[in-house]
């Protein structure tokens, strides 16, 4: 049995040659292209015994890196356009657990903000109409805060364990004793308006004639901390890590001072005769210039962070409330000696102020949850600081 057996290494070549020449049959291309053709479809080298075919760059749309694979001929690489994402496509930041009942507890403090300092001017001034309406309407206001934070809260308790420590450099803390001197400054003048309906005689009486001096100096601390309370939640916001309210922490105040003017001037324009409702336009002017103020700012100084407060939800509900907001200050300017015009500046007013307080509070929502708002500020503060320090050595 003397069977010769071929070598490996021919088996080898013969296999090499097969596949040399099955690919040169399945490409059909020449070592050179042929006349009339509309351009080279592709060359074909050789290489020792090896055969190397390369296709022609294809054409497309993407961008283009202009570096070939190897040095050599072939494909162009296609580098694809950058996407701002993240592992899992989970957002970079953790966005805020806050829901609507916070955006309302921005409105509503800023109400009784304002509506105190409505009701000192009409203290001070003689008007009574304008002290008791706002009276009434910083305690309904400040009661309703109280039911949106401890909703937020939870537990009612959550709030008494604030007031354990006194931290200045926290604005939750800070926020927390503004709240606990405001409240029942501003319950005591609100009760101080019953003085009138309390019998003459007797233990009521004597609480009927005591009433108003103590409801004068209660209203008049209610109004020397209604500055702080109406300021308070915009610091609270930019004080967090969110993009759009981190960045705008100058103007985030200004607005929100703006906006509890504007709408404490809105109860004196509902509740007082246009006779008595002199301070409250004032308000309404200055609370609008502040407000408008505030809000060019952000759009103009934040770059691609003022985004979030121009599109969507957020930039309707703003833009909404800047047109509400001069509408109603029109109103209680031209309007100046009709009830009917007064009260319809009025009802603008506060609706300008709610959808300022939830544009707000959505843009930063909005921000955080979109990578690119956190990725593309920090390149810029990381490229100006590397030229910075390449220009200064």
């Amino acid at each position: 049995m003397s069977s010769q057996r071929p070598e490996v290494g021919d088996l080898f070549r013969r296999f090499r040659d097969r596949l040399a020449a099955e690919g040169s049959d399945r490409v059909g291309l020449s070592a050179r292209p042929e006349a009339g053709d509309d351009g080279p479809a592709g060359t074909e080298t050789h290489i020792g015994d090896r055969q190397q075919v390369t296709s022609p760059p294809q054409r497309g749309t993407g961008r283009r890196s202009g570096r070939r694979r190897g040095g050599r001929g072939g494909e162009e690489v296609r580098v694809p356009e950058a996407e701002f994402t993240s592992y899992y496509g989970r957002p970079i930041l953790k966005g805020p657990v806050w829901k609507w009942d916070i955006a309302a507890y921005l409105f509503t403090g800023g109400l009784a903000a304002g509506s105190s300092l409505l009701a000192a001017g009409g203290q001070l001034t003689g008007r009574p109409a304008l002290r008791r309406a706002g009276r009434v309407t910083a305690l309904a206001a400040v009661s309703a805060s109280a039911v949106f934070l401890v909703k937020d809260l939870g537990r009612p308790a959550r709030f008494h364990h604030m007031l354990r420590v006194a931290k200045p450099t926290s604005p939750m803390s800070m926020g927390t004793w503004i709240l606990t001197a405001y409240g029942p400054a501003a319950g005591i003048a609100a009760i101080a308006e019953a003085a009138g309906v309390l019998p003459r005689h007797g233990l009521l009486g004597l609480a009927g004639r005591a009433l108003p001096s103590v409801g004068h100096a209660a209203g008049l601390l209610a109004a020397g901390t209604a500055p702080a309370l109406a300021t308070y939640t915009g610091v609270l916001l930019a004080d967090t890590a969110v993009p759009s309210w981190h960045e705008a922490y100058p103007e985030l105040p200004v607005i929100f001072a703006g906006s509890a003017l504007a709408s404490g001037a809105a109860v004196g324009l509902l509740a007082a005769p246009p006779a008595q409702a002199g301070p409250a336009r004032r308000m309404a002017v200055a609370g609008a210039a502040l407000e408008l103020y505030g809000a060019h700012r952000v759009e103009t100084r934040l770059g691609l962070l003022s985004e979030p407060y121009r599109l969507g939800r957020p930039g309707r509900l703003l833009r909404a409330g800047r047109l509400l907001t001069a509408g109603g200050v029109a109103g209680a300017l031209l309007g100046r000696r009709s009830r009917v015009v007064g009260g319809l500046s009025g009802v603008a007013l506060l609706a300008a102020s709610v959808a300022t307080r939830f544009g707000i509070f959505y843009g930063g929502v909005a921000s955080a949850r979109d990578p690119r708002y956190t990725v593309v500020p920090q390149r810029e503060r990381v490229e100006a600081r590397r030229s910075g320090g390449g220009t200064s050595t």
